[in-house]
């Protein structure tokens, strides 16, 4: 998602995760290796916003100095698998996303996956789910951040009408270029009847475009 170059890339095997608070108060950074496990925050202690410093850009950069540091002579290794745990080729029966290798406990593997539901469920926005707050990421560049807005049970001909603008609702949705505000998604038929309605609200601001 962040790219070869970013604070997340650490000079051995790590596993790592952000998290940026509401309204960008604070963020975190959490990430281990085979032999330490780093935790990094980052904020304003009577609580004040941070000005749009996500995680990626606030507490990741101290986190890799920090994982560099330790790993100078010995990078990071990748840990075993445990036993009982094998890996296989997986993908879902709607094609909404490529092939890919995942984890089972052994003898479990499925190498088709089917979602719950089908084509006779009453068709309905599932993400953004109402009252949802999406907070952009300023060291994303605009032109690559975007949001999948999720329908399930879409058969037929369908449309998002998202604050008056409307998308092309494929079986697996549709992408929208995120922008600030309150925002109002409809799902509506080709007659134009209104299946679905969701209201959610996008925060922070986005940065430059490379």
């Amino acid at each position: 998602t962040f790219g070869l170059a970013s604070p997340l890339v650490s000079r051995g095997w790590a596993a790592v995760k952000t998290g940026t608070s509401k309204d960008m108060r604070d963020n975190w950074c959490v990430g281990y290796s085979d032999r330490y496990t780093v935790g990094v925050w980052v904020g304003n202690f009577n609580g004040d916003s941070m000005g749009d410093v996500s995680g990626v850009s606030g507490a990741a950069p101290v986190w890799l100095e920090v994982m560099n540091f330790l790993h100078t002579f010995s990078p990071g290794r990748r840990p075993k698998r445990p036993a009982g745990v094998e890996s296989a080729r997986a993908r879902f029966d709607s094609e909404q996303e490529p092939e890919r290798e995942e984890i089972f406990i052994a003898g479990t593997a499925k190498p088709r996956l089917r979602l719950k539901g089908g084509e006779s469920e009453r068709p309905r926005l599932v993400y953004p789910a109402r009252g949802t707050i999406i907070a952009l990421d300023p060291d994303i560049p605009p032109e690559r951040q975007r949001v999948h807005l999720q329908v399930a049970g879409a058969g037929g001909s369908l449309l998002i009408r998202l604050d008056q603008e409307d998308l092309r609702a494929s079986p697996e949705g549709a992408l929208w270029q995120p922008r600030g505000g309150r925002h109002v998604a409809l799902l509506v038929d080709g007659a134009g009847a209104e299946l679905d309605r969701v209201e959610f609200e996008v925060r922070g601001k986005l940065g430059p475009s490379r």
